[in-house]
């Protein structure tokens, strides 16, 4: 080898390269280093009223490590959506000595039980909230989908003046909705937006023409629904429903007719004193067998 000058001259020659890279590298780390290059300012831009001046300057303190080109930009971002109002967080570098971050915080649509808030997304997220906001209730992972439910119900239920305070849906899948100063409205699992259009259609001239509080409407029903009406408690059925038809015959049309037909409070749920009368007024409402008491 040491006879062979071609061999000697090319092993020279990769000698010298690797030493030039070595020599470039430690001229480019020390330039990009220097404290010339430091980050001064960082601009958040984007609507966040959730964001505070303190909040961004412990994010600096903590996690402004290094220069305009050696500064972490992944830690950083992972930094501001850390922060409970912000979704997403993204940053970019501005010459000389400027970062701009632009974040999108979340937008609250409803409460998930008692210790989380559900975004527009449909995403939960941890965040301190004072205002009014709607209750979802479900099992874990069903929050996105209690979002699309609730903005079918609130657009649908607004046509007769109502508006969902309570979406819940159960571990049987079944559904439950509360109404603003209104009644619980249970949905159960099956045909829940033909049983909603069913009772929005019937509306005005069953359970708001009654005049009275209605605290429970099962819709699971084939043909009709059931009410709970709180201060027909105690009262014998028959002769509440006739001061109702009464009431209602002063006003004309056939009120009666739609009270004593399509109203007739279940067994389960209305709170009388006579069965017989009850089983009579009760009729032909029996809860459809594939769903029974959810």
């Amino acid at each position: 080898m040491w006879d062979r000058p071609d061999i000697l001259n090319r092993a020279a020659g990769v000698l010298y390269a690797i030493a030039g890279l070595l020599v470039a590298y430690a001229a480019v780390w020390l330039v990009v280093h220097q404290p010339v290059f430091a980050l001064r300012h960082v601009q958040v831009k984007g609507e966040a009223p959730h964001v505070t001046r303190a909040q961004v300057e412990a994010i600096v303190r903590s996690e402004m490590k290094g220069t305009f080109f050696t500064l972490n930009l992944p830690r950083v971002r992972a930094a501001f959506e850390k922060l409970p109002w912000v979704r997403e967080a993204n940053l970019r570098r501005r010459w000389p000595d400027r970062l701009e971050v632009s974040v999108v915080e979340h937008v609250p649509l409803a409460r998930w039980g008692k210790a989380a808030l559900v975004n527009t997304h449909g995403e939960v997220f941890q965040a301190a909230y004072d205002g009014k906001l709607p209750l979802f209730i479900g099992p874990s992972g069903t929050s996105k989908e209690i979002a699309i439910q609730y903005e079918y119900f609130r657009r649908n239920l607004a046509a007769v003046g109502a508006k969902p305070v309570l979406v819940q849906v159960t571990d049987r899948r079944a559904w439950r909705v509360k109404l603003e100063a209104g009644p619980m409205l249970e949905l159960g699992r099956q045909d829940v937006e033909a049983r909603l259009a069913r009772y929005l259609a019937v509306h005005e001239r069953s359970v708001g023409a009654l005049n009275r509080r209605v605290d429970y409407v099962d819709l699971r029903y084939a043909n009709g629904f059931a009410v709970r009406i709180p201060e027909l408690k105690g009262l014998p059925l028959q002769e509440d429903i006739g001061a109702i038809i009464k009431r209602k015959a002063k006003t004309g049309k056939s009120a009666a007719r739609r009270i004593s037909g399509q109203l007739r409070p279940s067994l389960r749920e209305g709170a009388v004193a006579g069965k017989s009368a009850a089983r009579r007024i009760s009729g032909q409402l029996r809860p459809e067998r594939s769903e029974g008491a959810v």
